[in-house]
């Protein structure tokens, strides 16, 4: 998948506005962002960049007297993040049960699970407040026997944790053909089967039967709400549903169009601003939290 790279200068700058700023872009399709001294580079795919829709996004920037300009460059078809993954990343620690880290890095026997991720051009290694709320989440759920979707799978890091706590089966996929090779990558290292690795977005859904236990999605809030009665659809009853990807000043939205298909939150936990929320159907049975 061919990549724009958009440069974006706010003035006056900080890392607060480069936060909205980057939710603001993560809207109208940019899935990869990186801080500059300036302001915020984002990524998108080149078939989904509407300059229309970026100037439209500035033109609402719901924080005034800030002025946002931006120039577009293509990405060479090569791996941008190259150097990254040459270096790889530090280990990172959730808790006291999971440990994530690179090939570089040596496994810890005394944790319950040990994660070996090659990140490579996918975002979820575990250091973004986002993914780490949720590994915790499914740290502390039932797995063992589950069958459970991770939509928007990125590197694979959390259907490979569903696998490692017993889950029967898991269904994985992304838009991005980059991610769907790294999460099977990230499998092998892992010893781990059972894991289905699609390419897609949510119509992959649409003809699977509701007979998931829980389904999970580290997604920006605008595809969260487009997608979640197609992730309703596919919950048995007693199911549950994992999201995150979105600040803690959404919470409220996302909530709302849970309850309207009948799923309750039960836990939310937040960082920093982002939020990651539990939600369980109407229906008893489900798992314990």
């Amino acid at each position: 998948m061919r990549y724009y790279c958009v440069t974006f200068h706010i003035e006056p700058f900080s890392e607060a506005l480069a936060d909205v700023l980057s939710e603001e872009i993560a809207a109208i399709g940019f899935d990869s962002f990186a801080y500059t001294d300036k302001g915020v580079q984002g990524f998108i795919p080149c078939t989904l960049l509407d300059t229309d829709k970026v100037d439209l996004c500035l033109a609402g920037f719901p924080i005034e007297g800030i002025e946002i300009g931006y120039r577009v460059e293509a990405v060479p078809d090569e791996n941008w993040n190259a150097t990254w993954e040459q270096e790889g990343f530090r280990p990172i620690r959730i808790g006291d049960n999971i440990h994530i880290h690179d090939t570089r890095t040596p496994a810890l026997q005394e944790v319950a699970y040990d994660i070996v991720i090659n990140a490579s051009m996918t975002f979820g290694t575990g250091s973004h407040e986002t993914t780490g709320m949720i590994l915790k989440l499914i740290e502390q759920l039932p797995i063992q026997g589950k069958r459970v979707i991770d939509a928007g799978t990125g590197t694979g890091i959390l259907a490979i944790l569903c696998r490692m706590k017993g889950a029967s089966s898991v269904l994985a996929y992304d838009i991005d053909e980059r991610s769907v090779a790294n999460t099977l990558d990230n499998m092998a290292l892992n010893h781990c089967t059972a894991i289905n690795v699609k390419l897609g977005d949510s119509r992959i859904l649409e003809d699977e039967a509701a007979d998931y236990d829980l389904l999970i999605a580290n997604i920006n809030r605008n595809i969260l709400l487009h997608d979640m009665p197609v992730f309703r659809r596919t919950l048995k009853r007693g199911g549950r549903m994992l999201l995150s990807g979105f600040y803690l000043q959404d919470a409220d939205a996302i909530c709302h169009s849970a309850e309207e298909l009948g799923l309750h939150p039960v836990k939310q936990d937040s960082h920093n601003q982002w939020t990651a929320i539990l939600f369980e159907t109407d229906a008893a049975g489900g798992m314990d939290v």
